[in-house]
């Protein structure tokens, strides 16, 4: 019975090795595929990345672009000085003129008779101050001289009656009445002799100078009257002040306009200019007669910068610039036309150029990037903060927590979490 007992034990111990060895098996052969699907998975979750090694730059060139817009050398709105009734237009819009050609006419009837009516008063001022210049003729002198004699005689008659009259009177046979009247006759032949005899001094001596300066200053009066009305029925005629092309046309023949008013709009557009708005700063280091390109349209375009204006807008704290297009073509610019001034600066400051693509943006306006760590037993990334300095193109500089040879994840960073196993594309 011993025995048997025993080999049963035995048969069992046998039985329970071998179904244990079974079990450590099953359980080996499990984790090994657990290992394996393991395996897999990791390698599948490890990402290909591009990488860019840092280098340190001290200087950068930094490209600024200012908006201006393209002006004509010489604009204007021409008018008449006086106002009137338009009676010819000499142009169409978009007319080349030269200097001088005339533009449109005003009537000037009223104006031309008002200049023959001015031109008969000169003549008789005119006549009037020759008489006075020449003085009396001979003639004249001869009849004043006989005037004065036979008035004397008159008097040497009157006077004669007169004692005779009185003579009557004494003796009666006259009244009073009678008397005074012959004085009176006396009296009034004395004063026209005085008169005649005065005019003939005035005769013989010739006209006053001061009767003569007068009838000049009437002669020159009148003359600048009939200056001024010419310059009225000139200025009639409206024309160009300067080369250049007709922009608008604002009234017809028939339209009665006002003194000023503008009656066309001249450009001229062979002489163009850019006028650009640019910070102070920036404007105090740009020289005089030095070369620029602007862009306007597609088109770039050579100018040379005559003037900085020497104020300062006080809305947008900026300085005017003044270039001068230079280029040989440029027919196809027109005033009113946006062009664009870039300005290259040298900016002073440490930092690394990264493509736009290595960058992430964050929360509350925080950029950063993403730079491989290889102190890991596997390839990871891990988050470094940036700050941009510079942005040009495709590309920016930055500095943050970074240093020269540090390899930079280029692309695929939206992808990319902290300690991310990745693997570096050959």
């Amino acid at each position: 019975q011993k025995k048997n007992k025993t080999k049963e034990n035995l048969i069992f111990l046998a039985y329970t090795i071998s179904a244990t060895q079974k079990q450590v098996v099953l359980k080996t052969k499990a984790q090994e595929k657990s290992f394996s699907i393991e395996r897999k998975n990791n390698q599948k979750s490890v990402l290909p990345v591009s990488t860019i090694t840092l280098k340190l730059a001290d200087t950068y060139l930094s490209y600024q672009t200012y908006t201006g817009e393209v002006d004509s050398s010489r604009s204007s709105e021409v008018g008449f000085e006086n106002g009137g009734k338009i009676v010819r237009v000499l142009v169409e819009e978009g007319d080349r003129l030269t200097i001088g050609t005339p533009l449109a006419k005003l009537d000037t009837a009223n104006l031309e008779a008002r200049l023959e009516g001015l031109i008969a008063q000169k003549n008789e001022a005119v006549a009037l101050l020759t008489e006075l210049e020449n003085g009396a003729t001979q003639e004249e002198i001869n009849s004043a001289t006989a005037q004065v004699k036979n008035l004397e005689k008159q008097l040497e008659l009157a006077k004669i009656r007169t004692e005779r009259r009185k003579y009557l009177y004494s003796q009666g046979a006259i009244n009073r009445e009678e008397l005074e009247e012959v004085s009176f006759n006396s009296q009034a032949l004395a004063e026209r002799l005085a008169e005649a005899q005065s005019n003939l001094r005035q005769l013989e001596n010739g006209s006053r100078i001061e009767r003569i300066n007068a009838q000049q200053a009437v002669v020159a009066r009148l003359n600048a009257e009939i200056k001024d009305l010419n310059i009225t029925i000139a200025d009639s005629i409206l024309r160009s002040p300067f080369e250049g092309i007709v922009s608008a046309r604002n009234f017809d023949e028939g339209s009665a306009i006002g003194a000023g008013q503008a009656i066309f709009r001249l450009v001229q557009n062979d002489q163009l200019k850019v006028k650009v708005s640019v910070p102070v700063e920036v404007a105090n280091q740009l020289e005089l007669g030095s070369s620029k390109m602007v862009t306007i349209g597609q088109q770039k375009y050579e100018t040379k910068i005559v003037a900085v204006l020497p104020e300062v807008n006080t809305a947008t704290r900026s300085t005017s610039v003044v270039l001068k297009l230079i280029s040989p073509n440029i027919q196809g610019v027109l005033p009113g036309q946006i062009a664009r001034l870039e300005l290259t600066q040298q900016g002073e400051g440490k930092g690394y150029w990264l493509p736009q693509a290595a960058l992430v943006k964050g929360d509350k306006g925080l950029w950063s990037c993403y730079a491989l760590d290889k102190t890991q037993l596997n390839l990871t990334v891990e988050r470094r903060f940036v700050e941009l300095i510079e942005t040009q193109n495709q590309r920016v500089l930055v500095r943050g927590v970074l240093q020269p040879g540090d390899e930079i994840v280029t692309e695929g960073t939206h992808r990319l979490v902290p300690g991310q196993i990745v693997r570096v594309k050959n």
